[in-house]
């Protein structure tokens, strides 16, 4: 049962400041916070991401760029113009390095504002710092595993934060229900969301992406919407105000 805790807080811990943080925050910038707390929600994302942490910098400018070109060749990550879901993968993989280590021109709509800690990403995302959080998820299974099966959930700590990406970048673009009719192949795929706490309402999200709430029918409970205005409320952060259009 421990391990299984275990693997249950890194998938959720990841997934909330992947959504909270690098893109909702990142990316659309949906509320504001100060810069003490965006310092420390840096270092909270490494801590829960580990292994597999993703900067907000590279993050960010790619889930724009997302938007901008959704489903065509320009597009980071797609199901239309990628072979398989690994090969969707090694481009994004590719991609987010090309545009954290700047090895390749932006435009500057896509890097307008998007938060950036240079040292602290350079430490973060080092093999160093990747070693060092696999080693430790060897221990706690080490430690605390019951079962061979067990084991077979170590690679899924290593690889946390890309698998949260595949399951909304390859599926979500391929299977599930649409909300709204556009000229992309964006779904939603659940309709309670438990799995991917709101991020699953991708078709909702390509259909309003500047809206704090992915969840537009009332089922559709976006867990991580909820959290936002639970912080908003107690002035951690500050939701700005965007009217919906119909």
């Amino acid at each position: 049962m421990i391990i299984i805790l275990f693997v249950l807080v890194l998938w959720y811990g990841g997934l909330f400041f992947q959504s909270f943080f690098l893109h909702r925050y990142a990316a659309h910038q949906v509320f504001t916070m100060s810069k003490p707390v965006e310092r420390l929600t840096f270092i909270l994302t490494w801590i829960f991401q580990g292994s597999s942490y993703l900067s907000a910098y590279g993050y960010g400018i790619m889930h724009r760029m997302h938007h901008a070109y959704t489903d065509t060749e320009q597009d980071p990550h797609s199901p239309s113009y990628d072979a398989n879901v690994f090969a969707m993968m090694w481009k994004t993989k590719t991609i987010y390095q090309d545009i954290n280590q700047q090895r390749i021109a932006v435009d500057e709509r896509f890097t307008k504002n998007v938060p950036q800690w240079k040292s602290f990403d350079a430490f973060a995302s080092s093999r160093f710092s990747r070693l060092l959080w696999m080693a430790l998820y060897v221990v706690v299974f080490a430690v605390f595993a019951t079962a061979w099966w067990q084991w077979l959930l170590l690679p899924v700590t290593f690889l946390m934060a890309p698998i949260h990406g595949v399951i909304i970048n390859w599926f979500g673009h391929i299977y599930g229900y649409v909300n709204f009719k556009m000229k992309n192949t964006s779904k939603n795929l659940f309709r309670f969301d438990f799995l991917m706490m709101g991020e699953g309402y991708h078709n909702n999200h390509h259909k309003h992406a500047s809206r704090a709430n992915f969840g537009v029918n009332w089922y559709e409970i976006d867990v991580t919407y909820v959290i936002i205005k639970i912080l908003n409320a107690l002035g951690i952060i500050k939701l700005k105000a965007v009217p919906v259009k119909k």
